[in-house]
């Protein structure tokens, strides 16, 4: 029986590069390319592919975003996060948002065909381990444990944006105020105070710029998606 696979990324070339290596291999059968975030999680629910390969920086949702939702609905789908910045703390983020795997985009064919095999049969693969569902978790914990205090008190590194956060960090990179962010999302401009305060906390920058560098540089939110969308 084969596996069904889903590609999402935006950039047509590395699609095809991916398609190519994964159609060498007679189990893997890839049933859909898509390029954009949202439409990959309307497919995604629709199709329910064994294995999603999935880019973190994508236009109008990111990767991280489409693994939590898509996890709460379809929970047997394996996700493989790839992306060109790697870490151990995106490495964190993306296994305690639900990826089974997580690679660079530099990654061998090899590597990521045995990963697909390893990850359709519920298994994780962080590093060169291959963990089953309870080390998975063991290990999310112990990544706790060794990395997300600092001193003594919680590092707040490893505590995730909020999809609202997201969105605001997404007005705030496009170079609006907070009135106009608010404008934009239909909240008063204090709720946009409270939640910019968490994320420079959360984020362990001193302002906004720093915040929207942070998260353009990890591929959490695109600069173009303003163009896109006008």
């Amino acid at each position: 029986m084969s596996t069904s696979i889903m590609l999402v990324d935006d950039h047509p070339l590395f699609r095809q590069g991916l398609r190519r290596v994964l159609e060498s291999q007679e189990d893997f059968d890839v049933i859909m390319e898509v390029a954009d975030g949202e439409e990959a999680l309307r497919l995604a629910k629709q199709l329910n592919p064994d294995v999603i390969l999935l880019d973190i920086n994508l236009p109008h949702l990111n990767g991280l975003q489409i693994t939590r939702e898509l996890k709460q609905s379809h929970p047997d789908i394996a996700i493989i996060m790839l992306t060109a910045y790697h870490d151990d703390e995106q490495i964190f983020h993306a296994i305690r948002a639900g990826a089974a795997a997580y690679f660079p985009k530099d990654v061998t064919p090899r590597r990521l065909v045995d990963a697909i095999r390893q990850v359709s049969q519920g298994n994780y693969v962080i590093d060169d381990a291959v963990l089953d569902q309870p080390e998975a978790a063991s290990w999310i914990l112990q990544q706790f444990d060794h990395v997300a205090y600092v001193d003594g008190e919680p590092n707040q590194m490893f505590a995730p944006l909020s999809p609202r956060e997201m969105e605001i960090l997404q007005h705030i990179a496009k170079g609006e105020s907070n009135k106009e962010v608010a404008y934009s999302l239909g909240i008063s401009r204090q709720t946009v105070k409270n939640h910019m305060t968490s994320i420079l906390r959360k984020l362990a920058v001193n302002d906004r710029t720093q915040a929207a560098l942070y998260a353009v540089k990890r591929g959490w939110i695109r600069l173009q998606d303003k163009e896109s969308q006008s």
